[in-house]
């Protein structure tokens, strides 16, 4: 026994670890919503398996923590997988599956074709899904979702590769919409550009995430307003069991996520359980450490309350804010660049909230279901440049605004026959108010405006040919009360799509369509110095869109295809100030459209999209994109197309891991973007303006910056123990140590000491090396 003791003590780890499992649990319903009793939910490659009861639900016990691919059949329904899911011993998300029927009645489930990556039928080309666990172990994002996204095919990266903005297929950053389980959320990101939507860190918690989709072509009817992307956050229920959560710290922020039960009593399930999460950013606090003069900081909070009324109704309470507060310190030893950084800081004061309720119901005849959202969101943002940051004295540019809008949405959704038809409407009151003082371009306001907007919505889809043609069409038409140049009919945007399978796994997939923009309240609400709504004849910009594809299937797990893309715009807003469209506007801390415009522009963006999708197979799982593409609007002459300041030509990405033994998973990004044009200083006048820097947008495409390439590489290491389960991970960021293009900096010439050399002029900022950033995050899960 002695002899044996010391090799007891080596193997008791591994038995404790044997002892330890997870579950897999969720709900499979078909597309009218209706449970699915009897369908077979099977762990790949496993043994492992379960089947859904009278109301769909499903519980498999006893899983040994790892990655798996999970699939679900049922006779009659198209086999669906969902690749890469991960269990843990404590934290593992429900699975919930929606069904579609097989083209025919069958004796067998369908299992060879139809188990492969798959694309909704009104949207059939320009769409990209990503998962909760593949969002989380996205390398270089820090748990940042709408960084994920711009990974993602045809999206480049911001100006100096900091920010979150999403610049789709050359379009402008706030050319995109935002909705959360179905509700607008104009603001996802801290600090964000009012106009626009950008900014340097993502406010949505990725905790609460059940998948992201991005469409960067082919628009659903029943959202208004985008012009290049609709970004849909689709969030997760709490756990109806038990009380759990997670805890998350990062290089940059701290994270609370907790969830359960409300109301349970002795039920095994509750019908009501909440998930609610705050974070807290300590950037602040790093940045005061190694010496920079920035200090960011700031909290938000999200959370989510679900109740089933009953089977066939069920309501969520859904909230999201943040609290900002952007400052400056100085740096105790003068250093050329960050007194530069310290003198044209802007100081940001920004609070965001929204809420919403939505109630769905489903018919009892099972012929479809309706959803109804009422929603508030409000931005209040204050934001200021002074002549003396330091001291915060000498205001010469202040924007004091508040935005709020409050919205009701309706859609229904009926199965009649071989159809499906979705129509809605929405309606929509806008409260805007902004006091202004800008003494650089002798502007100053104080303006409130108060109206209505509204539209409707309607789409019809059909599969014939035993499914291998799916044909959609649609159509949507928006107005408002305070503009005078658009109506319903003006407005009017039809939409078209089909996709054929021509080959086994080989489709065609086409889309044309319209869509219309509102221009932004900072447009809208603008005064000149006569008090007089300058722009209240600004029209809608339009926007058609022309896509072409070819998609191929080589396996169930992978998918490969083609686009050619052409996107035209008309009634763009052209800067009466700077002569140039505000599509060149809008990646960087500043107000968007708060000034005299004229809705006369014009633009195009086209190109192709190559891309190859890997879902996860043999432990490997990636996702290659290349575009080409050029990007170009028209100011005044709009015979005159000049490059925008996104047309980089060139985009390249890939995201791609590989899971290895116990655990451990290691995964990779690279972006790349050619050459991008960029808008000079003009040296003169900011010199006359110091710190306001004034660029010469006559001089456009003049200059471009230096390509944009970087990799970022990340380890997670995984341990489950009995009460908790355990994530650590490290980033390490630019670890080819490429340096980020960015257009010369320019700060006032000064001696070593730091002095003003007078006369005044202005010095060129030496470009800093590129820096290889690493960190390290944990991931508790309770």
């Amino acid at each position: 026994m002695k002899r044996f003791f010391p090799l007891l003590l080596l193997l008791f780890p591994l038995v404790i670890s044997a002892q330890i499992v997870g579950e897999v649990t969720g709900t499979v319903i078909d597309e009218t919503g209706t449970p699915i009793l009897g369908a077979s939910v099977l762990l790949e490659g496993t043994t492992l398996g379960a089947q859904t009861d009278f109301d769909g639900n499903y519980r498999i016990s006893n899983v040994p923590p790892k990655s798996y691919n999970l699939v679900v059949s049922y006779l009659g329904f198209k086999t669906q997988t969902v690749f890469n899911v991960v269990v843990k011993s404590k934290g593992t998300p429900a699975y919930n599956f929606t069904l579609e029927e097989a083209s025919q009645q069958l004796d067998e489930v369908v299992v060879s074709n139809a188990n492969k990556i798959s694309r909704p039928r009104e949207t059939p080309l320009s769409t990209q899904t990503l998962s909760a666990v593949e969002i989380a172990t996205y390398p270089g994002s820090n748990n940042d979702v709408v960084q994920v996204a711009q990974t993602l095919p045809g999206v480049s990266p911001s100006i100096g590769g900091f920010r979150n903005d999403l610049i789709i297929r050359g379009g402008a950053p706030n050319e995109t919409v935002y909705y959360l389980d179905g509700m607008e959320v104009p603001n996802i990101n801290h600090f964000s550009t009012q106009g626009s939507a950008g900014g340097p860190v993502g406010l949505i918690n990725v905790s609460f995430i059940d998948n992201v989709t991005l469409s960067t072509s082919a628009f659903g009817a029943q959202y208004d307003n985008p012009l290049s992307g609709v970004l849909q956050f689709s969030q997760r229920n709490g756990n109806a069991r038990n009380f759990n959560g997670n805890f998350r710290i990062s290089a940059s922020e701290a994270a609370l996520t907790l969830e359960g039960p409300l109301f349970k009593g002795a039920n095994e399930e509750s019908k009501t359980t909440i998930l609610a999460s705050v974070r807290r950013s300590y950037l602040q606090f790093l940045f005061e450490t190694i010496g920079l003069p920035f200090r960011p900081n700031y909290w938000d909070y999200q959370y989510k309350v679900s109740h089933e009324i009953d089977a066939y109704n069920t309501i969520n309470f859904l909230g999201l804010g943040s609290i900002d507060d952007f400052s400056v310190e100085t740096p105790d030893d003068f250093d050329a660049e960050q007194q530069a950084q310290l003198e044209q800081a802007p100081f940001i004061d920004q609070r965001t909230n929204a809420i919403g309720l939505t109630w769905k119901k489903r018919f009892k005849d099972g012929s479809g279901f309706m959803q109804t959202t009422i929603s508030n969101n409000t931005l209040v943002n204050e934001f200021t440049r002074f002549e003396d940051p330091e001291n915060e004295s000498g205001v010469f540019f202040n924007n004091d605004a508040r935005e709020s809008e409050s919205k009701l949405r309706y859609q229904i959704t009926k199965f009649l026959g071989n159809w499906k038809l979705s129509a809605g409407g929405n309606v929509q009151r806008s409260d805007y108010k902004n006091n202004t003082v800008d003494l650089i371009d002798n502007i100053t306001f104080d303006t409130e405006i108060d109206f209505m907007k509204y539209g409707l919505f309607a789409n019809l889809t059909r599969s014939y040919l035993d499914n291998s043609l799916d044909v959609s069409l649609g159509f949507r038409m928006d107005d408002d009360s305070f503009t005078d140049q658009d109506n319903l009919l003006s407005t009017f945007s039809p939409r078209f799509s089909l996709s054929y399978e021509f080959l086994e796994n080989w489709r065609l997939n086409g889309s044309v369509g319209r869509y219309f923009k509102i221009p932004p309240y900072t447009i809208l609400g603008f005064r000149s110095n006569e008090n007089v709504l300058v722009n209240q004849d600004a029209a809608y910009t339009q926007s058609d869109h022309y896509v072409l594809g070819l998609q191929h299937y080589p396996s169930p797990s992978s998918s490969i295809s083609l686009e050619g893309f052409y996107k035209r715009y008309n009634d763009y807003p052209v800067s009466v100030l700077d002569g140039v469209s505000l599509a060149n506007k809008g990646g960087g801390f500043e107000v968007l459209g708060s000034e005299d415009v004229a809705t006369v522009g014009r633009g195009r963006s086209y190109g192709l999209e190559f891309q190859f999708q890997q879902k996860l197979n043999n432990n490997f799982y990636g996702i290659f994109a290349y575009t080409f593409f050029y990007s170009e609007f028209t100011g005044f002459d709009d015979s005159v197309f000049l490059p925008s300041v996104w047309d980089s030509r060139h985009l390249v990405s890939f995201t791609g891991g590989y899971k290895l033994k116990k655990n451990w998973e290691v995964s990779a990004r690279y972006r790349f973007a050619g050459n991008t044009p960029f808008v000079p200083t003009d040296l003169d006048a900011t010199l006359q303006n110091y710190p306001e820097v004034v660029l010469d947008y006559s001089r456009l495409g003049e200059e471009k910056l230096d390509i944009f390439s970087q990799l970022d590489l990340r380890i997670d290491k995984k341990w489950n123990l009995k009460k908790l389960s355990l994530d650590v991970f490290i980033e390490v960021q630019n670890i080819l140590a490429q340096q980020t293009p960015q257009p010369t900096q320019y700060g006032l010439n000064r001696n070593e000491m730091g002095g003003i050399v007078t006369p005044r002029s202005l010095a060129a900022i030496p470009e800093a090396d590129g820096q290889i950033i690493p960190s390290i995050g944990v991931v508790v899960d309770f």
